[in-house]
């Protein structure tokens, strides 16, 4: 049991579980009843996406280096406050008796929040695959 990190979009693995898009907003042109037809998720879960204003400033520019610090230490930040950190906690909970995958739509995952996510999920104590 466990909790995988996942591209939104990409075949799913065997034993993946239940997929939770970490997504700001659905993808645009898909109808709701296609999104996990498409390998995009089965459950929308914003409350673990950045927000719209840090979503907007970290595509203002190119993420790397310092600008990829302050998006990460932001990113924390806003996932230490409730709802987002009692979202983690139950998740991490979970993984310890059921299979989940939580993913996002960027191609690379190290200058992605879903790398940043693989480190709250596992300080929480989650179980990750």
């Amino acid at each position: 049991m466990g909790i995988r990190i996942v591209q939104l979009g990409s075949p799913r693995a065997s034993c993946e579980g239940i997929r939770l898009g970490t997504v700001r907003r659905p993808p645009r042109g898909v109808a709701k009843a296609d999104y996990s037809r498409l390998n995009y998720y089965d459950l929308w879960l914003p409350e673990l996406a950045p927000s719209a204003e840090l979503l907007k400033w970290a595509r203002s520019q190119p993420l790397n280096g310092r600008r990829w610090e302050t998006f990460a230490r932001r990113y924390r930040a806003e996932m230490s406050q409730a709802p987002a950190s009692h979202v983690l906690e139950l998740l991490a909970a979970l993984s310890a008796d059921v299979n989940l995958s939580v993913g996002c739509f960027c191609e690379d995952e190290r200058t992605c929040h879903r790398a940043l996510l693989r480190e709250l999920l596992a300080r929480a104590g989650a179980a990750l695959v």
